[in-house]
């Protein structure tokens, strides 16, 4: 048995959709980057897009992490190796 946690929206298909929503808008926003580099945009459009990129990957990170978090710990209340593991994958985004 993996002691990797499985993604939570397997278990909550609330959750799923708002993680596919934050990362289909992340989608739209990076092919809007991307052509605003290509036509040469203002760097200014092109940063502020990037931002708006990078905060939506990030809270779609965060939702995935989230709700892991709290899968794992409804369903084991000591924790251990999988509340360790969450911990690393939830640092990994900052």
């Amino acid at each position: 048995m993996s002691t990797t946690p499985d993604f939570p929206a397997a278990h909550d298909p609330e959750a799923k959709r708002k993680v596919v929503n934050r990362l289909r808008r992340a989608h739209g926003q990076l092919a809007a980057v991307i052509a605003a580099v290509e036509d040469d945009a203002h760097c200014r459009d092109i940063v502020q897009q990037l931002s708006a990129v990078s905060k939506a990957v990030d809270r779609a990170g965060f939702l995935v992490v989230a709700g892991a978090l709290r899968e794992c710990l409804a369903d084991e209340p000591e924790g251990g190796e999988r509340v360790d593991e969450l911990e690393r994958l939830f640092l990994s985004l900052a």
